[in-house]
């Protein structure tokens, strides 16, 4: 048997939404690659069609440049776990889009396919690190 760490220093709730940062990270980059990689794709598959300048620039902006800030923050929550509002604001990040289809849903409807799973993801994740937050800290930095 191997010298490892206790099993409930390693499953800690800090540990855990550390984890979850660095795969949010992870995630949101990689999704901001593919995003630059083949837009028109990407585009295709959320049910998007890009025409002219402003409609690139407007996809970049969001489908990249928000995933890379995403990923940013949740990196820097990750590394910075004395910090929970970082980790507060990555869950923001990742439940206003949601918030947004929510809205959207009620006018046309939810969204369906690839764009129904993105939602889902990002609906579990937000919700996970609010749920992993530490305990006693409801208003602290």
């Amino acid at each position: 048997m191997s010298a490892s760490v206790p099993q409930t220093a390693t499953w800690s709730r800090a540990w855990l939404r550390g984890q979850l940062l660095q795969l949010v990270a992870t995630a949101s980059s990689l999704a901001a690659l593919a995003a630059m990689l083949d837009p028109d794709r990407i585009a295709a598959a959320m049910g998007l069609f890009l025409v002219g300048v402003n409609g690139y620039s407007q996809f970049y902006a969001i489908y990249v440049g928000i995933r890379l800030a995403t990923a940013g923050l949740a990196l820097l929550a990750a590394r910075q776990g004395d910090q929970p509002i970082l980790g507060d604001l990555t869950a923001l990040f990742l439940l206003a889009q949601p918030a947004g289809r929510l809205v959207a849903a009620f006018a046309i409807g939810l969204p369906t396919g690839v764009l129904f799973v993105v939602c889902a993801v990002e609906l579990l994740a937000g919700l996970s690190l609010l749920a992993l937050r530490p305990r006693g800290k409801i208003l602290s930095p």
